[in-house]
């Protein structure tokens, strides 16, 4: 049995939820076990809201919110985060893997995405669906994969936050849709 904790954390994106999973026996007042299960932003497709029987737990994700600000300050250029399993069937797991491969500051297409996970032609459109439904923005950078005419395309938070998370990387010059 888990406990699922939260916090809200101010950010460059606006308001970040923060939602864990603590396991039995780890109190859920220490940050050494929880595991992120999500991290939505604002008026996210698909974004997570605070549900009856979740503990208000800033303090367990100290660690998390630190490796947060030191990447939108420029600081870092990785999570080291404990992640929990989470929802996802195996196809999307296979995309999220793809994308928590992808270099700081670079970007690849949802072709180059679907040719890794071996779902070629129409497959890119089911890729771009399991990209939309990661549930760890920003941590899991799904904000680098783009159009392969170099344009932004769908990004749950919405195309000025995948804008400016690439800009943070160095990718600011990239056109719209």
């Amino acid at each position: 049995m888990t406990t699922t904790v939260y916090a809200r954390v101010e950010s460059p994106l606006g308001e970040l939820l923060l939602v864990g999973e603590v396991p039995a026996g780890d109190g859920p007042d220490t940050a050494e076990g929880v595991r992120l299960r999500s991290l939505s932003v604002p008026g996210q497709k698909g974004g997570v809201a605070v549900q009856d029987g979740w503990r208000h737990a800033p303090e367990a994700f100290t660690d998390v919110t630190r490796q947060l600000e030191a990447y939108f300050a420029g600081r870092s250029t990785r999570f080291d985060v404990p992640l929990a399993e989470g929802p996802g069937t195996e196809f999307q797991r296979r995309v999220w893997a793809v994308l928590e491969s992808i270099p700081y500051g670079s970007t690849v297409s949802y072709g180059e995405v679907a040719a890794q996970v071996g779902a070629s032609g129409a497959g890119v459109r089911a890729v771009g669906t399991a990209i939309g439904r990661n549930p760890l923005l920003v941590v899991r950078p799904c904000h680098r994969v783009i159009g392969a005419d170099g344009a932004l395309r769908g990004y749950a938070g919405g195309l000025e936050r995948k804008k400016l998370l690439l800009g943070i990387e160095g990718g600011a010059g990239r056109s719209e849709p």
